[in-house]
Protein backbone atom coordinates (compact mmCIF):
# COMPACT_ATOMS: atom_id res chain seq x y z
CA UNK A 1 0.00 0.00 0.00
CA UNK A 2 1.79 2.70 -1.62
CA UNK A 3 -0.19 5.81 1.33
CA UNK A 4 0.14 3.24 4.25
CA UNK A 5 0.40 5.60 7.08
CA UNK A 6 1.80 4.61 10.56
CA UNK A 7 0.04 6.22 14.31
CA UNK A 8 3.70 7.74 14.52
CA UNK A 9 3.79 9.39 11.08
CA UNK A 10 5.77 6.88 8.87
CA UNK A 11 4.62 6.81 5.68
CA UNK A 12 4.33 5.01 2.36
CA UNK A 13 5.87 1.39 1.27
CA UNK A 14 8.94 1.60 3.25
CA UNK A 15 7.30 3.98 6.61
CA UNK A 16 9.79 6.77 6.48
CA UNK A 17 9.96 9.62 8.90
CA UNK A 18 9.79 12.76 7.39
CA UNK A 19 13.29 13.95 8.19
CA UNK A 20 14.56 10.44 7.42
CA UNK A 21 13.44 10.98 4.13
CA UNK A 22 14.46 14.49 3.87
CA UNK A 23 17.77 13.07 4.26
CA UNK A 24 17.32 10.58 0.85
CA UNK A 25 15.54 13.16 -1.01
CA UNK A 26 12.59 12.56 -0.24
CA UNK A 27 10.04 16.17 -0.50
CA UNK A 28 7.23 16.68 1.43
CA UNK A 29 5.29 19.90 0.77
CA UNK A 30 1.33 20.91 0.48
CA UNK A 31 0.98 19.32 -2.62
CA UNK A 32 3.82 16.12 -3.27
CA UNK A 33 4.56 13.44 -0.47
CA UNK A 34 7.90 11.49 -2.35
CA UNK A 35 7.34 8.96 0.54
CA UNK A 36 4.57 7.81 -1.12
CA UNK A 37 6.04 7.58 -4.77
CA UNK A 38 7.15 3.78 -4.79
CA UNK A 39 9.99 4.12 -7.22
CA UNK A 40 11.32 7.01 -5.30
CA UNK A 41 10.83 5.95 -2.06
CA UNK A 42 12.27 2.03 -2.45
CA UNK A 43 15.74 3.89 -3.94
CA UNK A 44 15.58 6.18 -0.87
CA UNK A 45 15.24 2.34 1.14
CA UNK A 46 17.84 0.63 -0.41
CA UNK A 47 20.13 4.12 0.19
CA UNK A 48 19.37 4.10 3.70
CA UNK A 49 20.11 -0.04 4.23
CA UNK A 50 23.49 0.31 2.11
CA UNK A 51 24.49 3.31 4.91
CA UNK A 52 23.16 1.39 7.80
CA UNK A 53 24.62 -1.96 6.85
CA UNK A 54 28.41 0.49 6.47
CA UNK A 55 27.97 0.83 10.22
CA UNK A 56 26.43 -2.48 11.28
CA UNK A 57 27.50 -5.44 8.54
CA UNK A 58 24.53 -7.29 9.63
CA UNK A 59 21.22 -7.21 7.91
CA UNK A 60 19.46 -8.31 10.75
CA UNK A 61 20.71 -5.29 12.53
CA UNK A 62 20.22 -3.33 9.54
CA UNK A 63 16.12 -4.29 9.21
CA UNK A 64 16.49 -3.21 12.90
CA UNK A 65 17.86 -0.07 12.84
CA UNK A 66 15.75 0.41 9.95
CA UNK A 67 12.63 0.09 12.16
CA UNK A 68 13.51 1.36 15.28
CA UNK A 69 16.13 4.04 14.53
CA UNK A 70 20.33 3.57 15.03
CA UNK A 71 20.12 4.83 18.40
CA UNK A 72 18.13 2.40 19.78
CA UNK A 73 20.02 -0.39 18.34
CA UNK A 74 23.53 1.36 19.66
CA UNK A 75 21.49 1.45 23.09
CA UNK A 76 21.06 -2.21 23.28
CA UNK A 77 24.29 -2.71 21.89
CA UNK A 78 25.60 -1.04 24.80
CA UNK A 79 23.60 -2.85 27.25
CA UNK A 80 24.50 -6.41 25.99
CA UNK A 81 28.26 -5.41 26.23
CA UNK A 82 28.81 -4.80 22.68
CA UNK A 83 26.88 -7.77 21.50
CA UNK A 84 26.23 -7.46 17.90
CA UNK A 85 24.29 -10.68 17.19
CA UNK A 86 20.32 -9.06 16.61
CA UNK A 87 18.61 -12.85 18.13
CA UNK A 88 20.83 -12.06 21.23
CA UNK A 89 20.33 -8.33 22.00
CA UNK A 90 16.37 -8.63 20.66
CA UNK A 91 14.91 -8.93 23.88
CA UNK A 92 16.42 -5.16 24.56
CA UNK A 93 15.12 -3.95 21.59
CA UNK A 94 11.26 -2.11 21.10
CA UNK A 95 8.30 -4.51 21.29
CA UNK A 96 7.86 -3.84 17.25
CA UNK A 97 11.13 -4.20 16.64
CA UNK A 98 11.34 -7.42 18.02
CA UNK A 99 8.46 -8.64 15.54
CA UNK A 100 9.83 -6.67 12.26
CA UNK A 101 12.61 -8.12 11.60
CA UNK A 102 10.89 -12.09 11.57
CA UNK A 103 8.49 -10.34 9.73
CA UNK A 104 10.83 -9.08 7.30
CA UNK A 105 12.52 -12.91 6.70
CA UNK A 106 9.18 -14.55 6.40
CA UNK A 107 7.70 -11.93 4.12
CA UNK A 108 10.94 -12.35 2.27
CA UNK A 109 10.59 -16.27 2.17
CA UNK A 110 6.86 -16.30 0.69
CA UNK A 111 8.08 -14.29 -1.91
CA UNK A 112 11.03 -16.65 -2.81
CA UNK A 113 9.37 -19.90 -2.29
CA UNK A 114 5.73 -19.11 -2.86
CA UNK A 115 5.78 -21.75 -5.46
CA UNK A 116 6.53 -24.68 -3.26
CA UNK A 117 3.52 -24.06 -0.89
CA UNK A 118 0.92 -23.72 -3.24
CA UNK A 119 0.85 -19.79 -3.60
CA UNK A 120 -0.58 -18.73 -6.65
CA UNK A 121 0.68 -14.67 -7.68
CA UNK A 122 -2.26 -12.33 -8.64
CA UNK A 123 -0.80 -10.28 -11.37
CA UNK A 124 -0.12 -6.31 -10.69
CA UNK A 125 -2.77 -4.41 -12.26
CA UNK A 126 0.31 -2.79 -14.33
CA UNK A 127 3.65 -4.48 -15.24
CA UNK A 128 6.37 -2.03 -14.98
CA UNK A 129 7.07 -2.45 -18.46
CA UNK A 130 3.40 -0.99 -19.75
CA UNK A 131 4.46 2.39 -17.59
CA UNK A 132 6.17 5.56 -18.69
CA UNK A 133 6.92 8.52 -17.85
CA UNK A 134 5.74 12.41 -18.79
CA UNK A 135 6.70 16.00 -17.58
CA UNK A 136 4.53 18.27 -16.85
CA UNK A 137 5.41 22.05 -17.44
CA UNK A 138 1.42 23.28 -15.73
CA UNK A 139 -0.09 23.05 -12.88
CA UNK A 140 -3.17 20.93 -13.49
CA UNK A 141 -5.92 18.29 -11.58
CA UNK A 142 -5.65 14.40 -12.09
CA UNK A 143 -9.28 15.17 -13.71
CA UNK A 144 -8.49 18.06 -16.14
CA UNK A 145 -6.00 15.42 -17.43
CA UNK A 146 -7.74 12.52 -17.23
CA UNK A 147 -10.37 14.87 -19.60
CA UNK A 148 -7.73 15.72 -21.75
CA UNK A 149 -6.64 12.38 -22.70
CA UNK A 150 -8.72 9.53 -21.65
CA UNK A 151 -7.33 8.07 -18.75
CA UNK A 152 -9.43 7.04 -16.02
CA UNK A 153 -8.88 8.76 -13.00
CA UNK A 154 -8.79 6.02 -10.60
CA UNK A 155 -5.59 4.50 -12.66
CA UNK A 156 -3.85 7.78 -12.85
CA UNK A 157 -4.11 7.79 -8.83
CA UNK A 158 -3.15 4.44 -8.75
CA UNK A 159 -0.12 5.08 -10.90
CA UNK A 160 0.91 8.64 -9.19
CA UNK A 161 0.16 8.24 -5.24
CA UNK A 162 2.58 11.14 -4.35
CA UNK A 163 0.62 13.85 -5.21
CA UNK A 164 -1.69 13.86 -2.49
CA UNK A 165 -3.96 16.20 -3.30
CA UNK A 166 -4.90 14.98 -7.11
CA UNK A 167 -2.92 18.16 -8.38
CA UNK A 168 0.52 18.07 -10.35
CA UNK A 169 2.22 21.41 -9.39
CA UNK A 170 3.96 21.49 -12.85
CA UNK A 171 5.62 24.79 -13.46
CA UNK A 172 8.33 26.02 -16.36
CA UNK A 173 10.68 26.22 -13.86
CA UNK A 174 9.68 23.19 -11.94
CA UNK A 175 8.26 19.97 -14.14
CA UNK A 176 6.83 17.59 -12.31
CA UNK A 177 6.77 13.65 -13.59
CA UNK A 178 3.85 11.34 -13.52
CA UNK A 179 3.55 8.09 -14.70
CA UNK A 180 1.01 6.69 -17.27
CA UNK A 181 0.35 3.49 -18.78
CA UNK A 182 2.46 3.12 -22.43
CA UNK A 183 -1.06 3.37 -24.94
CA UNK A 184 -1.60 6.60 -23.31
CA UNK A 185 1.82 8.74 -23.82
CA UNK A 186 1.58 9.52 -27.61
CA UNK A 187 -2.08 10.81 -26.70
CA UNK A 188 -0.52 12.57 -24.10
CA UNK A 189 2.14 14.23 -26.35
CA UNK A 190 -0.57 15.00 -29.12
CA UNK A 191 -2.57 17.51 -26.83
CA UNK A 192 -0.15 18.77 -24.38
CA UNK A 193 0.02 22.16 -25.68
CA UNK A 194 -3.60 22.10 -26.06
CA UNK A 195 -4.04 21.14 -22.47
CA UNK A 196 -1.42 23.99 -21.68
CA UNK A 197 -3.51 26.80 -23.99
CA UNK A 198 -6.40 25.40 -22.33
CA UNK A 199 -5.36 26.37 -18.59
CA UNK A 200 -4.29 29.36 -19.80
CA UNK A 201 -7.32 30.59 -21.09
CA UNK A 202 -9.78 29.42 -18.07
CA UNK A 203 -6.71 31.20 -15.44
Amino acid sequence: NPTAKSWCGAAGLWQFMYKTGLLYDLNVTSYIDDRYDPVKASIAAARHMKDLYAIYHDWALVLAAYNAGPGNINRAIKRAGGETNYWKIKHLLPKETQAYVPAFIAASYVITYYAEHNITIQRPQFMDWDIDTVSVKETMSFSYLSSFIGIDETDLTFLNPQYIKKVIPGSAKNNCTIRLPQKYILTYVEKEQAMYDSLRKTA
